[in-house]
């Protein structure tokens, strides 16, 4: 955890003031300037549109550290957890901060499995639907819905109703998914099966139907808890930042993963691998990559690279690379050589890790580049994209979502502002304007 005994300080000045304000050293990561207590003493507040600059809390979860693109969980590097581990197993060290022996992690997967089924109620909101409705404006209402039949595990000051509360919704979340692409495509809800592992259940109530059987290809399933994997959670993002938002104003934490899922909605966020495959499919051909490569490079062209480049990242996205992995495997198992999409992202790739001008500005191939392939070429539409990142991202939230519900030092958020509109001034009567 922080140095919180503030041994050394960072000097402020401004006008005729002068104050010295606490300083907090992570374990890893730059150090941060305490600014807590900057309105009482200064009268004065800090203004950082988007929150580039601003800790909002202390966390043990994740770190990132952007300039050498490397990702830790709990401290321990994405890519051995995607060689070495799998997903079940890294929700285990996300929500309890280590790695489980072997009767925690048998413990904990009956548990999980053992919660997968909805209330056979639920299935009635899906009805209220359109059929064209997105499936992620879907699984906002189911989830939140879920605080209306799991009355038991709202209680957000009750340890076990929290524990509760979160082996449900890694459980149920899911097969809401699968049940909203069902739903969209007109097909029956397929059933969980406790047999399979996490990542194959929901590739068989997605894929599943009545009227044969569907047995999970092991290649695929692995691609699927990889990409579950990679994305369990990722430091304090919108979304997370969200929840964590929600959290605070001690909302129950079926509506805060809600919160988190409506975010994660947004097209730069979570719909990100989506507008990375939707970019290649209209680019089209490998001859038109030039062409679009020259508009990328002129910034009075709006166009550009989408699924290369991070906000944080200012190396090789760690997960890329695992992705990059899994995508190979996954066109092998399916025969996909010629398909002209991966064409062009494979030429795309190549140019953009050769070209000056991307290798300069550090606009590498993300996480989003390779993760839409993969999902396309499984059979998943471009609308279910999002839905499998906020699978993957729920055992983020909730991770963090307990910490904070845990921190003593936790308050209601309450962002300050910088107020430019108009001066105090008098009601003036109608028929005086």
């Amino acid at each position: 955890m922080a140095d919180t005994k503030h041994t050394r300080t960072a000097t402020l000045s401004f006008g005729d003031r002068r104050l010295d304000l606490p300083m907090m050293s992570p374990t890893l990561g730059p150090d941060v300037i305490d600014i807590r207590r900057l309105y009482a003493e200064g009268g004065v507040f800090t203004f950082d549109p988007g929150f580039t600059s601003t800790a909002s809390c202390e966390s043990t979860i994740t770190y990132i550290d952007g300039d050498a693109g490397e990702l830790l969980y709990r401290g321990y590097p994405i890519e051995q957890l995607a060689e070495k581990s799998h997903f079940l197993e890294v929700c285990y060290l996300l929500l309890y901060g280590e790695l489980p022996t072997a009767a925690q992690m048998e413990d904990f997967e009956n548990r999980v499995t053992r919660h997968t089924m909805l209330h056979e109620q639920i299935q009635y909101f899906f009805r209220g639907f359109r059929r064209d409705a997105h499936p992620m404006a879907t699984m906002v209402g189911v989830v939140g819905a879920l605080s209306a039949f799991y009355h038991d595990s709202t209680d957000i000051n009750d340890p076990w109703q929290r524990e509760v509360a979160a082996i449900r919704l890694i459980a149920k979340v899911p097969t809401i998914a699968a049940w909203a692409f069902k739903y969209s495509v007109g097909q029956p809800f397929v059933y969980p099966r406790n047999a399979l592992d996490y990542a194959g259940n929901f590739l068989h109530m997605c894929f599943a139907v009545p009227a044969e059987e569907y047995v999970v290809d092991p290649i695929l399933s692995r691609a699927m808890d990889r990409i579950m994997m990679l994305h369990a959670d990722h430091e304090q993002n919108a979304s997370t930042s969200t929840v964590r938002l929600a959290g605070s104003s001690g909302a129950n934490p079926f509506a805060c993963i809600a919160a988190g899922i409506a975010c994660l909605w947004g097209p730069a966020h979570g719909g990100a691998n989506q507008a990375a495959l939707e970019q290649l499919r209209e680019i089209g051909t490998v001859d038109r990559i030039p062409e679009f490569i020259r508009k990328a490079k002129d910034k009075s062209s709006g166009v550009r690279l989408m699924g290369f480049g991070h906000r944080v990242y200012k190396n090789y996205d760690p997960r890329a690379k695992v992705m990059k992995e899994s995508a190979d495997e996954v066109l092998e198992l399916l025969g996909i050589h010629n398909n002209p999409t991966l064409q062009v992202a494979k030429e795309l790739e190549r140019i953009a890790l050769e070209d000056d001008y991307f290798v300069t500005k550090k606009l590498y191939p993300n996480v989003d580049f390779y993760s839409g392939i993969i999902l396309e070429a499984m059979g998943f539409p471009t609308s279910m994209f999002t839905p499998i990142f906020a699978i993957s991202r729920t055992v983020g939230w909730i991770s963090q979502w307990k910490e904070m519900i845990a921190d003593p030092t936790q308050k209601i958020g309450r962002p300050r502002q910088l107020y430019v509109g108009a001066t105090r001034r008098d009601y003036v009567d109608l028929h005086h304007r």
